[in-house]
């Protein structure tokens, strides 16, 4: 059906996208809200309770149900249905902070060039093709299995989770360097001598 402004204009759009993919600009309003540090400074006794965290994973969980609903195939509604599973707990007991990943870690997440892609390479979790997408914006996480998604569906879960959705591998934590110290320190009469 054509908008009034096609009417309007006497043009043609070419067929939208496929509509798997899902709005999470509530999410991420949230999400900005609980995570900003500016906030504290202004207001320092509205600090985020475990009442919005869990209105954050019902959002993030909501979501998931639309894309559940719509699934092309059982594996798939099977894969969501582990994802709002996992997200029930945090629902039920939410944490006293998200421990998801940074922004700029999902910044820095390599990217998948569309040579890189095969036709039938798809997002795990809005099972929508890669290469349907003229642009597409497609990320490999440095866990073990070297998992790819779709940036918009992987990015609110690892804002949230901070894991993996496939291995539950988690995600964004420094390598601890150990250092040893050296043997300098067990005779200190020689520094003098």
């Amino acid at each position: 059906m054509a908008t009034q402004y096609e009417i309007e204009h006497n043009v043609q759009f070419a067929e939208p996208r496929r509509g798997r993919r899902v709005d999470m600009s509530s999410f991420f309003a949230l999400l900005n809200t609980l995570s900003d540090s500016d906030q504290s400074q202004h207001r320092p006794h509205a600090t985020p309770t475990p009442v919005d965290h869990a209105h954050l994973f019902r959002l993030l969980q909501d979501q998931l149900l639309t894309l559940q609903t719509t699934s092309p195939d059982e594996g798939n509604r099977d894969f969501l249905e582990q994802l709002i599973s996992g997200l029930e707990g945090d629902i039920n007991d939410p944490p006293r902070e998200i421990h998801g990943v940074s922004q700029e870690f999902i910044d820095t997440l390599d990217r998948v060039t569309k040579r890189r892609l095969k036709p039938e390479d798809d997002c795990a979790i809005c099972k929508i093709p890669y290469l349907e997408d003229e642009y597409p914006l497609v990320v490999q996480l440095p866990c073990a299995g070297k998992h790819r998604y779709d940036l918009e569906c992987v990015g609110p879960w690892l804002r949230s989770k901070g894991t993996c959705p496939m291995c539950r591998e988690q995600l964004g934590k420094r390598k601890q360097i150990i250092v040893e110290d050296e043997e300098e320190d067990e005779n200190p009469d020689m520094l003098y001598s």
